[in-house]
């Protein structure tokens, strides 16, 4: 759960900033790919596999960022999955479940950041534009209606005053500084 946090932040964090439907299409499309595969692995609960799928499209995102695994191994990134691979199989877990999370992660890796930017290469997952409309957030030129607005006071907003308090106010000033010369 802490691995499945901390990626999934850092990716939205990262990568992903503003782009929450391309985030969702993300899981979207790792969960199926998941439940595809599981059919032939007779895989029940894909909890791991998911977990390194984002573990590796983050690493991969990352290349330059420097790892330490339990103080004992320095390494880059991108090599992040594979020692967790290493890890697992010496805990003795089923070495079938993270290849098939870093075999999804490399497919959205590929289909997202590479192919695109191969000569002839397209983008191949479009996020839908209901996704968009659902997920991401309102543009910046959204003007809120007034009663959207909390409050309804603007104390202490200069800007919002009215003419002739800020000509009284700037009329005083300019008397002070003729009287201190």
């Amino acid at each position: 759960m802490i691995f499945t946090y901390r990626y999934c932040r850092m990716l939205e964090e990262g990568s992903f900033r503003n782009r929450t439907a391309d985030f969702v299409l993300m899981f979207v499309f790792g969960a199926v790919c998941m439940i595809c595969f599981a059919f032939f692995v007779n895989l029940l609960f894909l909890g791991q596999a998911f977990t390194i799928m984002l573990v590796y499209v983050w690493s991969r995102r990352n290349p330059f960022v420097r790892m330490n695994f339990f103080g004992l191994l320095n390494f880059q990134a991108p090599y992040l999955p594979w020692i967790l691979l290493a890890f697992s199989v010496l805990l003795g877990n089923a070495v079938y479940v993270d290849l098939m999370g870093i075999a999804v992660g490399h497919i959205y890796y590929f289909l997202e950041d590479v192919f695109p930017n191969q000569r002839g290469g397209f983008k191949i997952l479009k996020t839908p534009s209901l996704m968009r409309t659902l997920f991401d957030p309102l543009p910046d030129d959204y003007q809120r209606l007034p009663e959207e607005q909390p409050g309804g006071f603007q104390w202490g907003n200069q800007n919002n005053r009215p003419a002739n308090e800020n000509n009284a106010e700037h009329n005083q000033e300019q008397n002070d500084n003729a009287e201190n010369r």
